[in-house]
């Protein structure tokens, strides 16, 4: 049986993790998408001639709303997936650079049609609401750095 080749190709996304303090504590913003079944960050592909810094400004302006000022790059998750299309079965390697941003403004009842609801999360409840045990690791490496910096 001859076995075919399936190519990878890579994929460039940024996000961010959002905070803002609120009653004492810390929120971030988080998005639903799949019908509303998966919580995520804020994140999305790098178009042709954006940086990571700019892409995850963008998707978070588009997907949760917001806008936020950068205050450190958290280390990126790396990850394989496949899809199938017509021209058959597609092998991707995703890699997603994650910024903590700072809100700044904006309301999450402002985010796009791909998105189900966007909602601020005690940074507690945000770990366990997250779907991905990847993002739940950047999520505690971005609490790791607001604890450094005094804000938690």
């Amino acid at each position: 049986m001859k076995r075919t080749e399936i190519k990878t190709t890579r994929q460039l996304s940024a996000g961010g993790v959002v905070f803002r303090r609120a009653g004492g504590g810390v929120e971030v913003a988080l998005v639903s998408v799949k019908g509303g079944r998966v919580w995520t960050l804020p994140k999305g592909l790098v178009e042709e001639g954006e940086n990571i810094a700019r892409t995850a400004h963008r998707e978070v302006r588009e997907e949760a709303g917001l806008e936020g000022r950068i205050v450190a790059r958290i280390a990126p998750i790396h990850y394989f997936y496949s899809a199938r299309d017509e021209e058959g079965t597609r092998r991707f390697l995703k890699i997603v650079y994650f910024f903590l941003m700072e809100y700044t403004g904006g309301d999450v009842a402002d985010h796009d049609e791909e998105v189900v609801e966007c909602r601020w999360f005690p940074v507690d409840e945000a770990e366990e609401a997250l779907s991905y045990d990847d993002e739940r690791e950047v999520l505690r490496k971005a609490r790791r750095m607001l604890a450094e910096r005094g804000v938690l």
